[in-house]
This record gives C-alpha cells, sequence and structure tokens, in this order.
C-alpha cells in the first residue's frame, strides 16, 4: 500500500507507479502553488490525471439541461445526477458530465464515486480539448467496464446533437442506434424524450 501523502510531495510529476482510483479522494485542495480548487475538476484515465479546462456556456446548459430533463422521466428506482466520478477500476475514474444511477445509491450523500453496476447511462458533452476523450477513450473504457447506455453530445453551431449508443455485452463495445438532431427519443434505459433546441435551464 503507497503513501499517496508522500507521493504529493512529488507533484507535478505522478507516483511511479502511477496514481489510483482511491487517491482521487485525498488529493488536496489547493496546487503545488497554492492555487484553490487546484484539483476540483480532474479525472483519472489510465492512471494519469487529467484537468479540465473551463467549460463554456454551450457545455454549462446542455448538461443541466439534460439533467433536469432526464429526472423529469425517471422511473422511481433511478436518478439522473451531473459531473460525479465512476470508478471503472483501480487506475481509471472519469467523471462524466451527466449520468443515470441506482437511486438507492444517489441517497447515500457520503458518496464520493459510483461503480458501473450502479450507472445506467453516461453522457459526456465534448469540447475542444475533450474531443479524443470524449470521442474514444472514455467510450472505451465505459464499455468495457459494462455500462449499458452511453449518449456523446456534439455542439452543432450552437445547437446539441446526441449520438446514442447500446452497449454489445457478447462484445463489450458501443454500437451506435441513433443521432438525434431537435429532438431526442429514445425507449432504453427508460422511455425519453427530450426537446434538445429548448432544454430547461
Amino acid at each position: 500500500m503507497h503513501d499517496v501523502t508522500s507521493a504529493l510531495e512529488y507533484w507535478p510529476s505522478p507516483p511511479p507507479w502511477g496514481w489510483s482510483a482511491d487517491d482521487m479522494d485525498h488529493l488536496p485542495s489547493e496546487g503545488p502553488n497554492g492555487e484553490p480548487d487546484f484539483f476540483k475538476h480532474v479525472e483519472l484515465i489510465d492512471g494519469a490525471l487529467v484537468f479540465l479546462s473551463p467549460r463554456k456556456r454551450f457545455h454549462e446548459r446542455v448538461i443541466r439541461g439534460l439533467t433536469n430533463s432526464l429526472n423529469a422521466q425517471v422511473p422511481d428506482h433511478l436518478t439522473a445526477l451531473l459531473e460525479m466520478d465512476v470508478k471503472l477500476g483501480s487506475r481509471t475514474r472519469p467523471c462524466p458530465d451527466v449520468l443515470v444511477i441506482d437511486a438507492a445509491a444517489a441517497d447515500d450523500m457520503d458518496r464520493t464515486f459510483y461503480t458501473p453496476d450502479e450507472v445506467h447511462l453516461v453522457v459526456e458533452v465534448v469540447s475542444p480539448e475533450s474531443e479524443e476523450r470524449d470521442r474514444r477513450l472514455k467510450p472505451a473504457r465505459y464499455a468495457e467496464a459494462g455500462i449499458a447506455h452511453f449518449w456523446r453530445v456534439e455542439d452543432n453551431g450552437g445547437r446539441p446533437v446526441v449520438y446514442v449508443y447500446e452497449l454489445d455485452p457478447a462484445t463489450r463495445t458501443y454500437a451506435v442506434t441513433g443521432i438525434h438532431h431537435g429532438k431526442l427519443s429514445v425507449p432504453v434505459p427508460f422511455p425519453i424524450d427530450i426537446d434538445l433546441d429548448d432544454l430547461p435551464r
């Protein structure tokens, strides 16, 4: 068992073994030069810390609107959240923009992450700095972990376009089931109808 405190003394160089998902709960509140909230928006991908850039208004509007829309339609045993970690393995802990999880898991106010068996849908809203992660790397990790549904949202001239994927359990890869402009209507993971051009605030 390594000592995360001693490892952090060498920041910004990662420890030789790489960061672990459990280390994420022990990162300091300040950066190496006293920057406040330095580690507030950080993910762990394959043992490497990934710092997220400031979000555009489009990004904020879409994730909040999708979360509100989903919560207006979810069955009682599920709930939608925004920006909570999912622990996919010992070295990977992304923070999806939106996720739908078991309501029982969401009731625990001390949780800092959820596990793939508690997650029914993850949504990533693509920004310029996250294109490679959101289009290739993170979907592969979500699929390998067995999360059944994944949506990728792209900005098309200020209007959201949603690419909907469903897991093939035999190959643990995603297959696209639809590309939605203006209106999103899908039967799984539960019946969902969302007006993409008029998302709730």
